[in-house]
């Protein structure tokens, strides 16, 4: 019964990942066991990656339950035609001591031409970026495309705010599904913004299980969550990652309603201008549809202010480059 609820509800959509690395291939086994969508399509540039972990993945689908029709292709974007949404997970992964800036370089021209070769085929896809540094690499896209800032979106927060969970979870015992932690800001070690006086653990303030000491302790943790695997791994992680761009693959799609912490086109809002940062959003159909004012104090704001400063700063070395 329950397996019949739940293909009730798969869909027509069809959905690309650019990407078909260790964070691509995860998010595609996600979205193919959720059954986000009737078509998926993996891409990548190293011949054979691709088709190898689609067939990897669709031999997977009788053991697992699903019906979802997976297909790789070695950079043949005319195999991505009528994608409904885009996943972008192109580029280097950081490596040890690689700081996010020093991606730019190399992921920018990547990710630009990634975006354009997709809107010849899929003119009204709705964009997910992965690639890092993922707000620049937003504000890239949403500049490149031309496209409605509504459909050009960022992963970066809802991982985030995963990670704020996983530690606050292992402070408090408390489930990570009874927590409620969003992190806002940047994508960054020291722009993200976790914001510890409105976590709950349901819906009662975080503060009554932990102290300030502790939560500060989090807080530092969080920010540094995305470094500290790129330590033990030795590259970036992609469990979490993958979960987090299916999650997000799946508000769009089902048309949820949910609000989600995203790297959206700000023009006014929580006091900032051309530039795409983490904020809450309301995620649908049509990309994200409603930027959520969390009405953040002075010192939130005070930090939000200096995290766009250095997000300004990284977006200001796609203007020295020739692309």
């Amino acid at each position: 019964m329950h397996q019949n609820l739940f293909k009730s509800k798969k869909n027509n959509m069809k959905v690309t990942v650019v990407g078909a690395g260790a964070v691509g291939a995860t998010c595609a086994d996600n979205i193919a066991r959720r059954e986000l969508c009737s078509e998926l399509v993996l891409l990548d540039i190293k011949e054979g990656i691709s088709e190898g972990k689609a067939l990897d993945l669709f031999q997977t689908s009788s053991l697992l339950g699903f019906d979802t029709k997976i297909s790789g292709s070695t950079n043949d974007y005319s195999k991505t035609a009528d994608s409904d949404v885009v996943v972008i997970t192109s580029g280097i992964p950081r490596k040890p001591g690689m700081t996010r800036e020093e991606l730019i370089g190399i992921n920018a021209g990547i990710v630009k031409g990634v975006t354009e070769n997709i809107l010849k085929y899929s003119p009204n896809a709705i964009f997910i970026i992965v690639s890092n540094p993922m707000d620049t690499m937003t504000y890239l896209a949403l500049k490149a495309s031309g496209l409605p800032k509504n459909r050009v979106i960022g992963m970066g927060g809802l991982l985030d705010s995963a990670r704020f969970k996983c530690y606050l979870s292992l402070a408090t015992g408390a489930s990570t599904n009874d927590l409620h932690a969003v992190v806002i800001g940047g994508h960054g070690d020291t722009t993200m913004i976790p914001l510890t006086r409105m976590a709950t653990v349901n819906g009662l303030p975080i503060s009554n299980r932990l102290s300030e000491e502790a939560l500060k302790k989090v807080a530092a943790d969080t920010m540094v969550g995305g470094a500290t695997l790129t330590g033990l791994l030795g590259t970036s992680a992609w469990y979490a990652p993958g979960a987090a761009v299916a999650a997000l693959v799946e508000a769009i799609v089902r048309d949820e309603k949910k609000l989600m912490p995203c790297c959206v086109m700000l023009e006014g809002e929580y006091g900032q201008n051309d530039i795409c940062l983490g904020v809450p959003v309301i995620i649908g159909k049509n990309g994200w549809e409603e930027i959520v004012d969390y009405k953040l104090n002075e010192e939130e704001q005070a930090a939000f202010s200096k995290s766009a400063e250095a997000v300004r700063s990284m977006n200001s070395v796609l203007s020295t480059m020739s692309m």
